[in-house]
């Protein structure tokens, strides 16, 4: 017999949209391959939310939403003026995924989302990082509390598994050091700086074209993005408390063509590189740097906006894991497995 799950998904922006077509699209192999399906019960955003415990119409909600840019007025089922807390309040549900726009200096609003859905045993999935950068500890012991599941894969990079890999493949181990390319705008630049021979504008430009990097890429470029998914898979996967604050940054803003030429004729690829490892005194040292890499570090081969990731362990030596779209729906796609994964065990 299959299992409804119902869901409460809180943003509706390009992530909470490309999640929506893919709960759509894979209605039917979910329950064929899972034994259960979704039905997406609400969706929660600033300017109006929309509630049917019966689950909505998916490809309704997706035209109406852009057609009118908000969802207050969808027919028979919108709530004008209820945001996220509203519908979390008033609705039953499985598994609330968050969606909403990250916000680093408080977490709001999502970490209030993330808190109400844990007290209500609600199952939590999300693509935000935010809440998690601020209250992890906190969050973690509120959902073993009310024996739910928690999953942050979207916010870990995304589609690249690195959360899964640390902790499913890599069970039993001791994490020493992480290693990671994280930024896949950052490292799109850098490689066409060394394929084309452009210079930073130049590159940065064509990614703003290919829809790789945002109007306004400094969260990108300036390093704050690899710095926050460095403290929170680190924070997750090595049992540590950082803040992207106590992360050393340095983006790739200053890196020059000749940077890029030197290191090319040195035998090196210029990464931007996130390091997590413990020093002598067992002090965790964080850093994020753009790092000239020898052609036989795993990194080395991470191209255009594809990113990576290098454990190093105290029994299985070295694991790298590289690959993952760097898209809302690669982001969507992981959201999806966490879902899958925790109604799989």
């Amino acid at each position: 017999m299959t299992t409804t799950v119902n869901i409460i998904i809180c943003g509706f922006g390009n992530v909470g949209r490309n999640l929506a077509r893919v709960l759509d699209e894979k209605r039917a192999t979910i329950a064929a391959d899972y034994g259960w399906q979704p039905s997406l019960i609400g969706v929660a955003e600033l300017n109006g939310s929309t509630i049917h415990t019966d689950g909505l119409s998916i490809p309704e909600v997706l035209r109406h939403f852009q057609e009118q840019g908000n969802l207050s007025e969808f027919p028979e089922f919108g709530r004008p003026g209820w945001q996220g807390l509203d519908v979390l309040r008033n609705t039953e549900a499985d598994v609330l995924i968050e969606t909403t726009p990250t916000n680093i200096e408080t977490g709001e609003p999502a970490l209030s989302h993330v808190r109400q859905a844990l007290q209500r045993g609600m199952h939590v999935v999300s693509a935000n990082k935010g809440p998690f950068i601020h209250a992890y500890q906190e969050l973690r012991e509120l959902a073993d509390q009310n024996r739910v599941q928690l999953k942050l894969s979207a916010a870990a990079a995304a589609a690249l598994p690195t959360l899964d890999v640390a902790q499913t493949c890599l069970a039993g181990t001791k994490i020493l050091s992480i290693e990671g390319v994280l930024n896949g705008t950052s490292n799109y630049i850098l490689s066409r700086m060394r394929t084309q021979q452009e210079d930073f504008a130049t590159a940065l430009q064509a990614a703003q074209q290919a829809g790789i990097a945002e109007a306004d890429p400094r969260l990108d470029v300036e390093g704050f993005d690899t710095a926050n998914k460095l403290a929170l898979i680190a924070n997750i996967t090595m049992g540590l408390n950082l803040t992207p604050a106590d992360v050393k940054r340095t983006g790739i803003s200053q890196v020059t063509l000749d940077d890029i030429q030197r290191a090319t004729t040195a035998d090196r690829v210029i990464r931007l590189v996130g390091r997590v490892h413990r020093d002598t005194e067992n002090t965790p040292q964080a850093t994020v740097a753009p790092e000239p890499l020898p052609p036989d570090h795993p990194l080395a081969n991470v191209d255009g906006s594809e990113k990576g990731i290098t454990y190093t362990t105290d029994t299985m030596d070295r694991i790298t894991v590289t690959g993952g779209k760097s898209d809302p729906l690669g982001a969507a796609a992981a959201l999806l497995k966490d879902v899958i994964n925790i109604y799989s065990h």
